[in-house]
């Protein structure tokens, strides 16, 4: 804890790499409490531009739009999903399904994610419907769209080559095309040792802290 905000400022920037999300503000002699804003979480926000190669159905109100599929481009030019956007008001679900049904329209004759597997030199392009720890049970189908659409989002954060949590919609990038959307426009944030973080003398418990975790 500190009343520092220099201090304060440098945490914020420093631990993220260490893949902490952001600092708290509260008064000092406040708890938590459920259900209250009663402090405030500071997150770094960064946008992208980022392709949008397909989508799924909202859950829970047919003909209505769940949530954009984004991509971005490797070195190699393969289209990685990144993750996905989902921040929209039920009215824009349903516009959205409309306005984006002209590009379903023979979208997998040449969609980058129309196999699984990408075969070439081995490698495995990450898709849209692969199974993880975190997706067991959900239902992952989705619907491909023609590569033509670039939407730019707000995320405030990366874990690997994905965005960690979903991101915000900002808005549509007619002026840029699908093949500028690239990793190497993400600002890259240096790795940080999480023992750096809470001290040395802490290496032991918090190796038993995680621990703890994973068995549960």
């Amino acid at each position: 804890m500190t009343r520092d905000v220099k201090v304060a400022r440098e945490w914020l920037d420093r631990f993220e790499g260490a893949g902490l999300d952001g600092v708290i503000a509260k008064p000092e002699t406040v708890i938590y409490q459920p259900g209250k804003r009663a402090m405030f979480k500071i997150k770094h926000a960064r946008t992208a531009d980022c392709v949008v190669a397909g989508f799924r159905w909202h859950r829970a109100a047919p003909g209505a739009v769940g949530s954009l599929l984004l991509g971005l481009y490797d070195a190699r030019g393969h289209l990685h999903h990144v993750g996905v956007t989902s921040s929209f008001a039920m009215e824009r679900r349903k516009a959205l399904a409309a306005e984006l049904e002209p590009l379903r329209k023979n979208a997998l004759d040449r969609h980058p994610w129309r196999s699984w597997e990408n075969l070439e030199g081995g490698e495995t392009t990450r898709m849209p419907g692969g199974q993880s720890r975190w997706s067991a049970g959900k239902d992952l189908s989705w619907e491909p769209l023609r590569i033509e659409r670039v939407c730019e989002v707000k995320y405030d954060h990366l874990q690997g080559d994905r965005f960690r949590h979903a991101t915000s919609f900002v808005r549509w990038r007619s002026d840029k095309p699908p093949e500028a959307c690239r990793y190497d426009q993400l600002e890259v944030t240096p790795a940080y040792d999480l023992v750096r973080v809470f001290g040395a003398g802490r290496r032991a418990a918090g190796r038993g802290a995680i621990a703890r975790r994973r068995d549960g």
